[in-house]
């Protein structure tokens, strides 16, 4: 079941979630692999997806049918997507913060 989808400056992504409740972040791929990722959310419209020292990614918009699925979860599937080809898939863990958009530097 989709949970959110949008297409923002720097790609689209979507969020879907399984009978089981897992969530699986569909997105553009980006350069270089994840080292030691974390997907950082607070239970708004906003989130953070840290890949490594040198990538993160913010997703904003995200559907409020999204965001209690998000904060129930310790982790997530990223699958990034190139070319409609799958190019990575990863678990990440998911880190609850009281702000997430102190964390961002727009």
């Amino acid at each position: 079941m989709a949970l959110s989808n949008d297409i923002g400056q720097k790609g689209r992504y979507s969020i879907l979630q399984n009978a089981k409740g897992e969530i699986m972040l569909m997105m553009d791929s980006r350069e270089g692999g994840p080292e030691n990722p974390r997907f950082i959310y607070d239970g708004s419209d906003t989130a953070l997806l840290y890949r490594s020292q040198e990538s993160s990614v913010a997703f904003r918009r995200i559907d409020e049918g999204a965001r209690g699925p998000l904060k129930s979860v310790t982790e997530i599937l990223v699958v990034e997507i190139e070319n409609d080809d799958v190019e990575r898939e990863y678990i990440v863990p998911v880190r609850l913060v009281k702000d997430v958009n102190n964390l961002i530097i727009s």
